[in-house]
């Protein structure tokens, strides 16, 4: 695993804490979660117990107060020994940006500060079965009733369904208020009447993430639990949660790929012909093609780091980087995992070995919101000065 060690001194402790979770945490469930399509529980309480899960909560409300570079560190740790834990938890910190983007007091108080000391796990649940890919276009209903506000409709493939204690949702515009396009992002707290779950959805990768449907039918959430302004959820949308999910998704799929060729250069690294006692990587085509995997890898980090490095600097042109880190690093964990199961040739295609796992979980990428091939036209259409929608 390769996390640069240039690293902040804020940082670079919070990057030893998530190395030796995934080591002696994370990577003897890895398997097993899979295999069960079994949440990551033990993972994610050992990262809440170390103050992690406060990894994007600003200082000021007790939390570590890092940005988009921490995100990517950590989660490509995660992911380089479970996607399905890496995107738990990246979905968790983008959640948690979300609601400290404009949080109010009393948001800062009932979610923020449990958040920082781990005693509270947050999650998104944007997407709907209509709109597919196109996750900036909500359904469900909403509208104002006294202090609360009445939400209906369904959200689909929710990570950690069912296991968060808040779901930060995105609505229509509330009934009788606002114009076409002026939806709203709320803060649903767990378990309130009219939420239910449909059975975890059986995913060919990313197994243990529990990804689930939910069902809203006239749930009352409290009015203090409207995310900024009434209208607000396209800033947040473009503003927090695009950047923020975006590198989230590119530091695990980064770790997804890392792990790939892990595997492939301990393979090559360590097997011998039994005729000649000559190592399988000092073939010159073998040589090669694990130069070409290392060299795709590491151009991916770099671009990677340098989008996050941006977007906490808030540069002008992070936008177009970041757009383009989660598209990279999916073609790098697919190409890499592909890459690797031909080099390791029988050893790794087997339907229980750790390699099979890795090309299942990559291939997730490209169908994950927003898409690869939407995310490259979105590049292009930003270096053009174009609108992306």
């Amino acid at each position: 695993m390769t996390v640069p060690d240039l690293l902040s001194d804020s940082l670079a402790p919070i990057v030893d804490a998530a190395r030796e979770i995934a080591r002696t945490v994370t990577a003897p469930h890895a398997e097993r979660d899979d295999r069960d399509a079994r949440w990551p529980a033990e993972t994610m309480e050992a990262l809440a117990a170390a103050g992690l899960t406060g990894l994007l909560v600003p200082n000021d409300a007790g939390g570590l107060g890092q940005g988009m570079l921490g995100l990517v560190a950590v989660s490509e740790i995660l992911a380089a020994e479970s996607a399905s834990t890496g995107l738990c938890f990246a979905m968790h910190c983008v959640g948690s940006a979300v609601i400290a983007a404009k949080a109010t007091d009393y948001q800062r108080e009932h979610y923020l500060e449990p958040i920082a000391r781990g005693e509270h796990l947050t999650t998104l649940a944007l997407s709907e079965p209509g709109s597919g890919a196109f996750f900036v276009y909500p359904e469900v209903a909403a509208r104002r009733d006294g202090d609360s506000i009445e939400v209906t409709g369904t959200k689909s493939f929710v990570t950690n369904a069912g296991h968060a204690d808040s779901y930060v949702i995105s609505t229509l515009p509330f009934t009788g208020e606002g114009e076409e396009g002026q939806f709203n992002c709320l803060l649903l707290d767990r378990d309130l009447p009219g939420a239910s779950w449909d059975a975890a959805w059986a995913g060919f990768g990313m197994r243990s993430n529990d990804s689930r449907t939910l069902h809203l039918d006239h749930v009352r959430i409290p009015d203090a639990n409207l995310l900024g302004d009434p209208g607000d959820q396209l800033w947040y949308v473009f503003q927090v949660i695009a950047p923020y999910f975006l590198m989230a998704m590119a530091g695990t799929y980064l770790g997804v790929a890392q792990a790939a060729f892990d595997e492939a250069r301990a393979h090559v690294g360590t097997r011998r012909y039994a005729h000649s006692g000559e190592l399988l990587g000092a073939a010159p085509v073998v040589a090669h093609r694990l130069g070409e995997l290392w060299t795709e890898l590491e151009a991916t980090r770099q671009l990677i780091h340098s989008a996050a490095r941006k977007g906490d600097a808030g540069a002008p042109d992070a936008l177009t980087s970041i757009l383009a880190c989660k598209a990279a690093a999916g073609d790098a964990a697919v190409r890499i995992a592909n890459e690797a199961m031909t080099l390791c040739g029988g050893a790794g295609y087997r339907d229980d070995g750790r390699l099979t796992r890795i090309l299942r979980d990559a291939r997730a990428s490209h169908v994950m919101a927003p898409t690869t091939d939407m995310l490259k036209t979105w590049v292009g259409r930003a270096l053009l000065g174009l609108p992306l929608l």
